[in-house]
């Protein structure tokens, strides 16, 4: 059998399964570093100096909770698709494969390539599915950064802060330094949820010209 998507079918496969992993790492919430690891005397507190994690206070924040969830249910949704497109394939190259020596050659050379055509784009399927998830992501929580931006510089001002850290690239800090607790509970206090889909990167808007 000259039929050559079986290596394909197994990159397809691969790129599908990635969801699973990709929507686990959505779902973890981030820590800031100063968290992970607190010294056991955190020292006095700096006056002016604070500190801020942005992934923490989307991690911890009931919106960022909800943007988690709702992306772990886009991955499965995706996940479902792919796999079923993938499963129709390989199933179809199986009875393919059982039927050769009942086909002529031009007969199964014409079905390995029509099976071929498919493969090559489910694998396209599954590497557009990718981005998409990732443009999801990005998009969502751009939207929760918008109403972290103004919350954060209110929270600066009120605290009297003259220098701001960023919580990931602290060792260890007092945790009164820490505004990132204060900012959350602003954020929930504005937004909780907010409506979003999978971004359909194939869809171009009407009277769009294709990119070079």
């Amino acid at each position: 059998m000259t039929f050559k998507s079986i290596g394909v079918l197994a990159i397809g496969a691969a790129a599908a399964l990635s969801f699973a992993s990709v929507a686990a790492a959505q779902t973890a919430a981030p820590k800031p570093a100063a968290a992970a690891a607190p010294m056991p005397n955190p020292g006095p507190v700096i006056p002016g100096v604070c500190i801020f994690s942005k992934e923490g206070a989307i991690g911890t924040s009931t919106v960022g909770k909800y943007l988690q969830g709702r992306l772990q249910q886009i991955g499965t949704q995706v996940n479902a698709e792919l796999n079923a497109e993938r499963t129709a394939i390989e199933n179809d190259a199986k009875a393919l494969d059982a039927q050769k020596a009942t086909l002529s050659q031009d007969q199964l050379e014409q079905r390995n390539a029509a099976l071929q055509v498919r493969a090559n784009a489910f694998q396209r399927k599954a590497q557009l599915r990718d981005r998409e998830m990732q443009a999801t992501e990005q998009k969502a929580v751009q939207r929760v950064l918008q109403e972290v931006g103004p919350i954060l510089q209110g929270v600066y001002g009120q605290r009297g802060c003259g220098l701001l850290i960023d919580g990931n690239s602290v060792m260890g800090a007092n945790p009164q330094m820490d505004v990132t607790p204060a900012v959350v509970t602003q954020l929930n206090a504005k937004l909780t949820q907010f409506p979003f889909d999978r971004e359909h990167l194939d869809q171009q808007p009407a009277g769009a010209a294709p990119a070079n």
